[in-house]
């Protein structure tokens, strides 16, 4: 079945992780992305982290979809080819320090002649523009600087990291949605393509809540709460009598009469004191006090049980093994096996979000470095000689 995206075609520039997971996204909905990598050695993340046959299994997933073609940008002939490939493209998406496709002689100017309908997505560490725009800039940088690092970990330790590179990530998203956007107003006639700037810091700000107007009106700085969740109570991580952490979200009113009940303080639950969220929030010591006591009597089992049967929001929290392991994740195809090189199948993360009618699908694997370049160099007219004279000057592999 054709995705939402089928018809859409993608040209990616970008390594690592940024654009990759942006036009993964596009990919796994039914784009033609068409990965541009460097000869020789492509991708770095191609080697990153876990290996399989001296392949990255987070490679076999962030580029699942693509068709991969090696082009070395700084020979002439692999720019043409480049630009041949941006010409047909809807959407570009490059992850590159700003001023990096001007020096290749594939900058705004040139692409938007050549092609003004197309969508340009750069991400960069602080964006196109401003007195930060040529520093360099990770995804781990564009959390310390866009607040999500300072509010993260325990009060009474160090900033704390995400174990994930979720600026990164949620950079990517921003971009996706710009450029689906942009897409929309060419594909209704509305106007021509335009350049969708994603900084990672501001990606990261975007979901920073309140936090600018707590400051700005009241001089509060939202600052490590540990698991709770500041101004909202209760919410927080809670121990079982087995070991284990339990989540409960007691936050609204009438959920948080019924986590009272089932724990037992009744008490609590009538407090007209503690009726709404904003007395609550005063007493919040006490409340962690008294659910933790009774988790702490109590397996996790035995505590989700209960709370289900309140109808109180609660989880306990999954290590990748809960994971694999849990029926609702297989249930709505979230687990999925993937066949690699050597007969491997292994499992894989399935797609988000669930469309009921053009649903994204996996149709294969990362692909190795080069494996699309006669497909896509045909694709675009050239012949067999002249693809052999491109490998010849080193400007295609």
């Amino acid at each position: 079945m054709d995705g939402p995206l089928s018809g859409i075609r993608v040209v990616e520039l970008g390594t690592l992780i940024a654009a990759p997971f942006a036009a993964r996204l596009f990919a796994e909905f039914g784009a033609e992305v068409i990965k541009i990598e460097q000869p020789g050695s492509g991708d770095p993340l191609r080697r990153w982290r876990k290996l399989h046959q001296g392949t990255s299994l987070w490679w076999y997933l962030q580029s699942r979809n693509k068709k991969s073609i090696a082009i070395d940008l700084k020979s002439p002939d692999g720019r043409d080819v480049a630009l041949r490939l941006a010409a047909q493209a809807d959407v570009v998406i490059e992850n590159f320090k700003p001023g990096s496709l001007e020096r290749l002689g594939l900058g705004w100017d040139v692409l938007s002649k050549l092609n003004p309908d197309l969508t340009l997505v750069r991400i960069s560490g602080y964006g196109q523009t401003g007195p930060y725009r040529d520093r360099s800039g990770f995804g781990a940088i564009g959390e310390a600087m866009g607040g999500l690092r300072f509010t993260t970990g325990d009060p009474e330790s160090p900033p704390a990291r995400v174990g994930i590179s979720i600026g990164d990530s949620l950079a990517s998203l921003h971009g996706v949605i710009g450029a689906l956007m942009s897409l929309l107003r060419v594909k209704t006639g509305q106007g021509r393509g335009q350049v969708v700037d994603v900084s990672l810091y501001e990606s990261v700000f975007n979901l920073m809540e309140s936090l600018v107007p707590e400051y700005d009106l009241m001089g509060h700085v939202r600052t490590r709460t540990g698991g709770t969740l500041p101004g909202i109570s209760p919410s927080n991580t809670y121990p079982s009598s087995d070991g284990r952490h339990v989540v409960i979200a007691g936050n609204s009113d009438a959920i948080f009469k019924r986590l009272m009940q089932v724990a037992g303080r009744p008490d609590l639950a009538d407090d007209p004191a503690l009726a709404s969220n904003d007395g609550r929030v005063r007493s919040n010591a006490l409340l962690d006090a008294a659910i933790a006591a009774w988790t702490s009597q109590r397996t996790m089992d035995e505590i989700l049980a209960s709370l289900d049967a309140a109808d109180v929001p609660a989880g306990r929290i999954y290590s990748v093994a809960d994971i694999v392991d849990d029926p609702h994740y297989a249930a709505r195809d979230m687990i999925l096996p993937t066949e690699l090189l050597g007969d491997v199948t292994v499992k894989m993360p399935g797609i988000a979000p669930k469309l009921s009618d053009t649903p994204g699908a996996v149709r294969w694997p990362g692909p190795t470095l080069g494996q699309h370049t006669d497909e896509v160099l045909t694709g675009l007219g050239l012949q067999a000689g002249d693809i052999a004279q491109l490998r010849r000057s080193g400007a295609v592999q």
